[in-house]
């Protein structure tokens, strides 16, 4: 799989080079890698479709190929054991995978996620209106982008870290749950969503402190223990959280519907897989 030299938005890479024509342009826009070979039929037919793609991004997605068969390192390194393999790129991180061949408009929607376009603009402006203290205006436009442009997952991301940030939570959350599934499995939104989950279970009127002599007189209390795990998400201290959610499952894991093994899956969300804790936690829940 070689590269066009009549297109300067589908590049090929190696080891020698990944870093410089993925990683570094990922943060100027998503980079989509296909890992393929050229002795697979199945890549040959994926590949016309990818270019048609990118041709039509006109500059604001990259498609970089790398030939498994020629570089067996990267491949290895990013967990491919089949081709075609499909891999998002954005800031430095994979933020999708896609095994085998892709529908187009499939392709196309998971760009699009990612991909600059002119409603992010009225979302520039609109955060400069809210930075300037003009909330409610600021509200309004980002609406009124929504509706010129409903796939665009960063307009509602942003109005819920705009209402997270007054703490008004559980409107936050409502307008998360009310999003398609195309913008619910966007990893931000997802991670947010979690995030939200345990900010409206938290009441400011309920210290710590309080709460934790009240579990040292009654260590069955479960639903003091499910408070005082919002009260440790929202000071951002996981470990403890963690820990609290442990001691659910160890003495009643159908607890509100198993909400600990649920609760700790979404911390494992907002850590990231490899995270040390999630890979300590990781036991409690199958």
């Amino acid at each position: 799989m070689s590269e066009r030299p009549d297109s300067p938005c589908i590049l090929s890479a190696d080891s020698k080079n990944f870093d410089s024509r993925v990683l570094e342009n990922s943060h100027q826009g998503p980079v989509l890698v296909n890992f393929c070979s050229s002795t697979a039929t199945i890549c040959s037919s994926l590949s016309p479709v990818l270019e048609k793609i990118i041709h039509v991004c006109q500059g604001r997605a990259l498609l970089v190929n790398i030939d498994v068969e020629a570089d067996e390192t990267l491949a290895r390194n990013y967990g491919v054991i089949s081709v075609p393999t499909l891999k998002l790129f954005h800031r430095g991180e994979v933020v999708a995978s896609r095994h085998g061949y892709q529908p187009e408009e499939a392709v196309r929607r998971l760009l699009d996620q990612y991909m600059a376009r002119e409603s992010d603009l009225a979302l520039a402006d609109a955060v400069d209106m809210y930075v300037r203290g003009e909330q409610q205006a600021a509200y309004t436009a980002i609406a009124e982008a929504v509706a010129c442009d409903p796939d665009n997952p960063r307009l509602p991301l942003t109005l819920c870290k705009l209402l997270r940030h007054e703490q008004r939570y559980a409107e936050a959350l409502k307008v998360l749950n009310s999003l398609p599934d195309y913008h619910a499995g966007h990893p931000e939104i997802r991670r947010l969503h979690d995030q939200l989950t345990f900010f409206v279970e938290y009441d400011p009127e309920r210290d710590r402190a309080s709460l934790e002599a009240r579990l040292s007189g009654d260590p069955g209390a479960l639903e003091t223990r499910r408070q005082l795990v919002a009260h440790h998400v929202v000071s951002e201290d996981y470990a403890a959280a963690l820990q609290q959610l442990a001691l659910i499952i160890e003495q009643a894991p159908g607890f509100e519907g198993g909400y600990a093994s649920l609760a700790m899956r979404r911390l494992f969300n907002l850590l990231g897989e490899q995270h040390p804790l999630v890979l300590e936690y990781r036991r409690y829940v199958r």
